[in-house]
């Protein structure tokens, strides 16, 4: 995927790099889980994206668990693909924010509803809360020997 597997990283951005980080991956899952693009061709037709390059990322989503095969030229996001669909949302919202200086194309909108879709830091005990009051704690899969190695710096 990116050409660098972050081994030395103990990180679930990191490793969540190596299966989407790469300059396509995003936009290919972007477009199944909300224009519902599902053939070869299509991805082709709308990205733009050379078949070599294009071929690649599927066969990582399919390696991946992220999409599968359905038949010769045909995917489908798997659950774990689908549940991407918040983090596109939360990059949605950033880059009208910061990296666009027109109003935003596309609104996420609830389908049962109507109503407007948002990504948002929550508190399970607050709710909604600012980004910048999330604070960083060590959790239960960092590796003592990386901690060690860490405070020995």
């Amino acid at each position: 995927m990116l050409g660098n597997t972050y081994d030395s990283q103990v990180c679930s951005i990191a490793r969540s790099l190596e299966l989407v980080g790469e300059r396509w991956s995003l936009l290919i899952i972007r477009d199944a889980l909300f224009a519902g693009v599902r053939r070869f061709g299509d991805f082709q037709h709308n990205l733009g994206i050379a078949t070599n390059v294009l071929a690649s990322r599927l066969d990582a989503f399919v390696a991946g668990g992220i999409m599968e095969r359905t038949h010769a030229s045909a995917y489908e996001l798997t659950p774990k693909g689908r549940a991407l669909a918040v983090a596109l949302i939360a990059l949605t919202e950033w880059g009208d924010a910061w990296a666009s200086e027109i109003e935003p194309p596309i609104l996420y909108r609830h389908a049962e509803c109507d109503g407007a879709v948002h990504s948002e830091a929550t508190c399970e005990r607050c709710g909604t809360i600012p980004a910048d009051e999330v604070a960083v704690r060590i959790g239960p899969g960092m590796p003592a020997e990386y901690l060690a190695t860490r405070r020995g710096r």
